[in-house]
Parts: structure tokens; C-alpha cells; sequence
């Protein structure tokens, strides 16, 4: 053996020694990256790409929500979240600005800067690269934070992450904020829409944009740099319906009876009587503490039975088959009346009404009276009844944008569970159901001289000031609800209603503000121990020209201070109808002849004696003596043809003048 041989052995061994060490790194290695790869939990650092960078959705600024007037109802702003990259500024440029930022920080934090510069100082060793600084700022806010120390630089010198969030806000407070409504995105990505805001997403929603992030320590991801990949594109945005005034009217006087009745929750709708529009819609419901707050929008989606302000649809249904006139006779003795010896219909007035014509029936609403009108008429043929309701349209939904709105329920002859009570449990608004809108949707077609249309919330939806891209008109459900001369006649009851003195809404009568409607008090939970009741008042104003129709319903006022639709619910209907009149000029329409003989007259009126009306019209009649502090009393249709005081006498305060017409 010679002496390279030899030498060859331990050169050998050291290099298979390095070839198995190599082997076993490679192998190592190749274990740890699938390791990593396959099975290291979400926390640790992945190497798929995709879990490195990822571009994340930036939600839009989605469009804005305007009142009638212009003022915004609903508006998308800018909120800020603030973190900082403790590793990007230099060292000089840290040890030289910690302390000004320490102490700027302090004051809008109201941390003290000793602990605000232990924080900086930490986060810096810890190599915190997503140090929180402040979250849910404003831009204003945003911007203060931007001019401090260090913050100041840009993101790659200075290491200030600025991450935007777009929230949506109410100016207004809490204005019709259920019909305004939201929309709401699940985890499982599902949305749940409620009101205009959910109604008309796709246009509110805009598109959304994108921006790139790089995954970092403890889960978190860091903006790659201050633009987005894609810029969001804002909304369009919805002009409303709503006069933010009379919102504001509605709001406050359903609120205060609501208080003083401690109801359980009430609302109140008013619609402009010629486009359908919806002017305010408020909707309080009480809550456990007591308060009262916008819980449902009960005014579209709640149904339920109406009770007396039913009686207008039977009414009429029983003018237009001529089965009565406004003067039939109908015997309502005393108030009570049995069907199968033991379900009771009952007045309220103890002892009854008597025999009174089919129009006082109306207007003192008996229910005693309504039901000898519907069930003597329709018992042999309950179909023409409920088909003549059919032909109103009451059974069917307003198709209303706004999701959720009740359904109507109206029983028919064929239904499988009809029976011998469901004809004069109708006639006085029992075993149907309404909502309030489609209620008030009604009446405003006997205000629109018998032209219902329906009801609208929106006027236009428009982007940035531009042409509209879609235009709400009037729509019309149904041109005519019922003749001329039915309409006349249920025009002057719902007038005789409040303007009478036998009139359930006589109470609510003003002097200088005509209404009509009719009152309603329903009873809830009747086959229990524990009556309650619902009070409601609809109608329309001023009854001559009607601008405006209104329903308020009431739930469940406390029984001991009050139940009755007189009592709890039409005083909120004048309450809102005199606050309208008020911001409106009063107009009268004076003839030319009947403003010469109030010129001729004018020194009677000088020296407050009563004028002489004769041969003027009930309107200027009426406009000129209730401007001199009597209360005018008209009988029959036409001109003046007498005066119950003689003219020249001397007027006393708040005298009543009886008017004669022709």
C-alpha cells in the first residue's frame, strides 16, 4: 500500500460525512416547507401568494337620502382607522421626534405623554409594524393626526397606515328613520333590507372598489401603499316624499298622546290628497324603559282590524247597489242586537240611537245601524257585498316598494271557513284586516274625488346632480271607487262627522279649519278577560279642497284615562291638520260680486255689528263672520238666504249665527 492510498481514506470519509449532511439539510428542509405549506395554523406566515397579498374590497360611499326640501335624510361619510408601522422611521428620526409626538398624542388622547412614549418605545423594540393610534375618527380628526411628528412623513418614511371605513348617518336623528330603514350584510354574506335604504340598494350601493394588502404578524394586514387598485364609484341618490316640517309635526304629536295615554305604540301617515305623495309616516313604539322610539314600521306592515273606519267601505258598497239612500230609516232601538242568541253587537251609547236615517247611523257610527244596513241588505246574497269591496280594491296589496307591507284579509262567501258571522262582523270593520296605509290609501281616493292612487315615497332617483334616471309619477290603482253621487253623499257625512255636534269627531271641530274623517275604536283581545282596544281617526282636510289626508292609530292606551278614536286618536289628527294649515296661506275664493257687498258693508264690520250675508255664497259668508268671532252654523247647500241675527246687532263673543242657504 503506498502512501496515497493511505492519504485518500480520511479525505473520503469526510466527504461522504458531507454528502449524507447535505442530504439530511435537503431533506429538512424539504420536510419544514411542507410543513409550513400544509399544515402550520393560520397565524404563521404561509408562502401560497395569495395568502401573502390580497386585494380587499373597499365598500362604496353608497348615495344620499334628501327630504322634499333638499335637506338629507341619510348621507354616507368617512370614518378613519390609524396604525403605525413602528419599523419604518430611521432611528434618528425617532429619537429626535418621540417626545413631540408623545405629547401631541396626549392631547387628543388624554394619555399621559410619559405613557404614550413607553407605548412608542415598546412598540419599536417589539417590531410592531400595525401599533393601533386611534379608530373611528373623522376626517377633520384624521387630518390632526396626520400633522404630528413623524406621522407627517409619508407612509414610507414616516409608517402612519391610514385605512378608511365608510358608516352611514342620520342628520336629522331619528326623522322616519324606519322607513328610511337600512341594509344590512350577514357573515354569510346574505343582506337584510329594510325601508328605502333596502328597498332601493341597487342604486343607493354604487361599486365597490379594491386595495392591496400584505399579510403581517398576528393575522393583520398593511395597505401596500396609499392609493386603491380601483377606486370605489359613490351611489346614486333618492329625493323622498317627505317634508321634513310636517315629519316633524307628526313626530311630536304622536309622541305626546302616545305619553299621555301610555299606549303601547301608535302611527301616524299623511299623504298629499292629488300625487298620493307621503309627507310624514311616523311609527313609535315603547319600550320596556318606557320611551318610545321608531321600533317598526307599523304604519306598511302592520294589518289589523280596523273597526269603525270599515264602516265608510260598507257604507258605500250599500249606496252604489241602491239598497239604501242616505235618508233611509234604520232601527237601531236600543243599541243592541244578538246573533245566534249569543253574539252581541253594541253601541256605545247606552240605550241606542233609536230609529235614525241611514246617514246619522254614519256619523254617530252605529254599529248597531251598520250592521241592520249590511246584513238585512246581503244576508241572502253576502257575495254582491264583499264583491262590491273586491271591486274597490281593498283586497289587495298597495305593491308598495318598501318591503314587508301586510296583507290585506277580507273573508269570502266561498272561503271554507265563512259563516253566518263574518257579513255583520264586516259591516262594522271586524274579521278583516287592514294596515293604516292601505286604510288612508282609501280615504285619500274619497278625498281625490274617487280616484285612489298610490301612495309614493320616492320623486326621482338622480347621481350627482345629473338628469334622473328614474322618475316616480302618479300612479293610479283605481280610477274610480265609486259613482258621483255616492261620493257626494259619504263626502258630506264624513264632514257631518266632525262638524256636527252629534258627530263622533265633533270634539276635534275648528273654526277655522274644515275636516272630515271618521273615527274608530276596535277592541283587541275580545275573547280574553283583558279587553284593549285601538283608537284611530282618518280623514282629510280642509274638507272643501282637501290638500292633505291623515290617519293616526293607536294601540292599546291605557283604558283607565282613555280608548275611544275621539279621545286618543283625533285630537292628534287636528293637532298635525291646524300645525299643516298654519304654514299654509289661507285662501278663500270671494266672488267679485261678493266682495262689492263686503266693500258696501264694510262699516258694519268696522263697528264689530253682525253684516248682512244675505245672498252671499256659505264660503265668503262664513269667512267674513268667523273673522268677526262668531261661529257659523250652515244649514242646507247654496247662498245665504237667512241669518239667525238680525244685521246691525252688536256681536258677543264667540256667538253662534245660524245661516239658512238655498
Amino acid at each position: 500500500m503506498n502512501n496515497n492510498s493511505v492519504t485518500n481514506v480520511p479525505i473520503m470519509s469526510r466527504f461522504y460525512l458531507l454528502v449524507v449532511s447535505l442530504s439530511l439539510f435537503a431533506f429538512l428542509l424539504i420536510g419544514n416547507l411542507i410543513y409550513i405549506q400544509f399544515y402550520q395554523n393560520n397565524d404563521a406566515v404561509s408562502l401560497s401568494p395569495d395568502s401573502i397579498i390580497k386585494n380587499v374590497v373597499l365598500e362604496p360611499s353608497r348615495g344620499n337620502i334628501y327630504a322634499s326640501d333638499g335637506n338629507i335624510l341619510a348621507t354616507s361619510i368617512s370614518r378613519y382607522e390609524l396604525h403605525w408601522d413602528a419599523l419604518v422611521p430611521s432611528q434618528l428620526s425617532f429619537d429626535s421626534n418621540k417626545k413631540a409626538l408623545s405629547d401631541s398624542l396626549a392631547l387628543v388622547t388624554g394619555v399621559s405623554p410619559e405613557k404614550i412614549m413607553n407605548q412608542l418605545i415598546k412598540a419599536r423594540k417589539q417590531k410592531n409594524r400595525y401599533w393601533s393610534v386611534a379608530k373611528n375618527i373623522s376626517y377633520s380628526e384624521y387630518m390632526r393626526y396626520k400633522s404630528f411628528p413623524i406621522f407627517n412623513k409619508s407612509t414610507y418614511r414616516g409608517g402612519l397606515i391610514v385605512e378608511q371605513q365608510i358608516v352611514r348617518e342620520h342628520p336629522l336623528g331619528k326623522i322616519a328613520e324606519r322607513t328610511i330603514g337600512y341594509e344590512l350584510k350577514d357573515k354569510d354574506g346574505t343582506f337584510f333590507r329594510v325601508g328605502l335604504e333596502g328597498a332601493f340598494s341597487q342604486y343607493l350601493r354604487g361599486n365597490s372598489g379594491l386595495r392591496l394588502k400584505q399579510r403581517i404578524a398576528n393575522g393583520q394586514w398593511k395597505p401596500i401603499s396609499d392609493s386603491n387598485e380601483k377606486e370605489p364609484t359613490e351611489g346614486y341618490d333618492l329625493h323622498t316624499t317627505i317634508d321634513v316640517n310636517i315629519q316633524d309635526i307628526a313626530h311630536n304629536a304622536l309622541l305626546t298622546q302616545l305619553e299621555k295615554f301610555d299606549a303601547e305604540h301608535g302611527t301616524v301617515v299623511v299623504m298629499e290628497v292629488k300625487t298620493g305623495a307621503i309627507k310624514a309616516i311616523a311609527n313609535l313604539g315603547r319600550t320596556e324603559e318606557g320611551k318610545y322610539f321608531e321600533k317598526l314600521n307599523y304604519a306598511v306592515g302592520e294589518a289589523h282590524e280596523p273597526g269603525s273606519t270599515f264602516k265608510l267601505m260598507g257604507m258605500i258598497a250599500a249606496l252604489e247597489d241602491k239598497v239604501i239612500d242616505v235618508d233611509t230609516e234604520v232601527e237601531t232601538g236600543n243599541g243592541e242586537m244578538l246573533f245566534y242568541g249569543k253574539y252581541k253587537v253594541k253601541d256605545s251609547k247606552r240605550g241606542g240611537y233609536g230609529t235614525i236615517s241611514a246617514a246619522r247611523a254614519f256619523e254617530v257610527s252605529s254599529n248597531v245601524g251598520l250592521v241592520k244596513i249590511v246584513y238585512d241588505n246581503y244576508k241572502n246574497n253576502p257575495k254582491q257585498f264583499v264583491d262590491r269591496l273586491y271591486n274597490m280594491g281593498l283586497n289587495k296589496p298597495l305593491g308598495l316598494s318598501i318591503k314587508g307591507e301586510g296583507l290585506p284579509k277580507l273573508p269570502y262567501p266561498s272561503d271554507p271557513d265563512w259563516d253566518g258571522l263574518d257579513l255583520p262582523w264586516m259591516a262594522y270593520g271586524y274579521g278583516v284586516s287592514l294596515t293604516p296605509l292601505q286604510t288612508l290609501t282609501f280615504y285619500n281616493g274619497i278625498a281625490n274625488g274617487g280616484e285612489m292612487v298610490k301612495p309614493k315615497f320616492l320623486e326621482e332617483i338622480s347621481n350627482f346632480g345629473n338628469v334622473p334616471t328614474k322618475v316616480f309619477s302618479k300612479q293610479i290603482l283605481n280610477p274610480s271607487i265609486c259613482s258621483e253621487q255616492t261620493l257626494a253623499k259619504v263626502q258630506s257625512m264624513m264632514f257631518n262627522v266632525v262638524d256636527k255636534k252629534w258627530g263622533t269627531g265633533y270634539s276635534i271641530k275648528d273654526p277655522l279649519l274644515t275636516m272630515a274623517g271618521k273615527t274608530g275604536t276596535c277592541q283587541v283581545d275580545y275573547t280574553t278577560g283583558n279587553v284593549q282596544y285601538i283608537a284611530s281617526f282618518v280623514g282629510y282636510f280642509p274638507a272643501e279642497q282637501p290638500k292633505y289626508s291623515c290617519i293616526v292609530v293607536i294601540h292599546r292606551p291605557d283604558k283607565t284615562k282613555g280608548y275611544y278614536g275621539a279621545t286618543v286618536a283625533a285630537p292628534v289628527f287636528k293637532s298635525v291638520a291646524k300645525k299643516i294649515f298654519n304654514d299654509i296661506p289661507y285662501q278663500v275664493n270671494i266672488k267679485r260680486s261678493d266682495l262689492n257687498v263686503l266693500t258696501q258693508r264694510s262699516q258694519e264690520i268696522i263697528f264689530k255689528t253682525v253684516p248682512d250675508v244675505a245672498g252671499m255664497s256659505s264660503e265668503a259668508a262664513r269667512f267674513t263672520l268667523e273673522q268677526m268671532g262668531l261661529t257659523v252654523v250652515l244649514k242646507g247647500e247654496g247662498t245665504v238666504k237667512t241669518q239667525s241675527i238680525k244685521p246691525g246687532e252688536k256681536i258677543k263673543v264667540s256667538q253662534q249665527i245660524i245661516l239658512d242657504l238655498s
